[in-house]
C-alpha cells in the first residue's frame, strides 16, 4: 500500500452518493449546493449530517434559517449538479440560470428539483467546526421519494457525476 491524502483516498472509494442541499435565501429564492459528504447518522431519532466549506453561502442560509432539504438528484440533472457545485448562490440563481425546474413538497417553503429521487426535509440541530468545513447535524422532519428517478453519484474524487450501473 502507498501513503495517500484524504482526497486521493476518496478517488479510490468512489462512488459516493451526491446531493443537492436546498436552502432558502433572504429574497425567497431556493439555493442549490452540490454536496457528496453526507451520511445517515441515526434512526432514532432520525438524523442526517453533511459537511460544507465554512465559506459556503448555502451553509450561511442553513445556519440562519435552521431549515434545509437534502435531495438526491436524478440522472436528468447530471450536468446541472456539476454546475451547482462550481458556482455560488451569492451571485447566482442556480435553478434559473442552469434550467433546473423546481417543485414544492408538503409543509415546506424550500422548493426542490423536479428530478429528485429523495427529499429529506430537516431542521438544523447543530453544526460543528471540523477544520475547513462545518458539519451540520440535522433532525429529519419528513422524507419523500420517487422510485422512478435514477440517483446520481460522485465518481473519481468528485470530478464526475453519473448514475451507478449494476454489474
Amino acid at each position: 500500500m502507498n501513503a495517500l491524502s484524504l482526497i486521493d483516498s476518496a478517488k479510490l472509494t468512489s462512488p459516493n452518493p451526491v446531493t443537492l442541499i436546498c436552502s432558502k435565501t433572504p429574497s425567497g429564492v431556493t439555493n442549490l449546493a452540490t454536496v457528496s459528504w453526507w451520511t445517515y447518522l441515526s434512526l432514532e431519532p432520525e438524523t442526517i449530517g453533511f459537511a460544507m466549506m465554512k465559506t459556503s453561502y448555502t451553509g450561511e442560509m442553513v445556519r440562519a434559517s435552521k431549515q434545509v432539504v437534502l435531495t438526491v438528484p436524478g440522472e436528468a440533472l447530471a450536468k446541472q449538479v456539476m454546475q451547482c457545485g462550481s458556482s455560488t448562490g451569492r451571485t447566482k440563481d442556480k435553478a434559473k440560470d442552469f434550467g433546473i425546474e423546481l417543485k414544492n413538497i408538503p409543509d415546506c417553503d424550500i422548493q426542490i428539483p423536479v428530478h429528485s429521487v429523495v427529499a429529506i426535509r430537516c431542521a438544523l440541530r447543530e453544526f460543528v467546526d471540523v477544520g475547513d468545513h462545518y458539519f451540520y447535524i440535522c433532525d429529519v422532519e419528513n422524507i419523500y421519494g420517487d422510485a422512478d428517478e435514477n440517483p446520481l453519484f460522485a465518481w473519481k474524487g468528485y470530478s464526475q457525476i453519473a448514475p451507478a450501473k449494476a454489474k
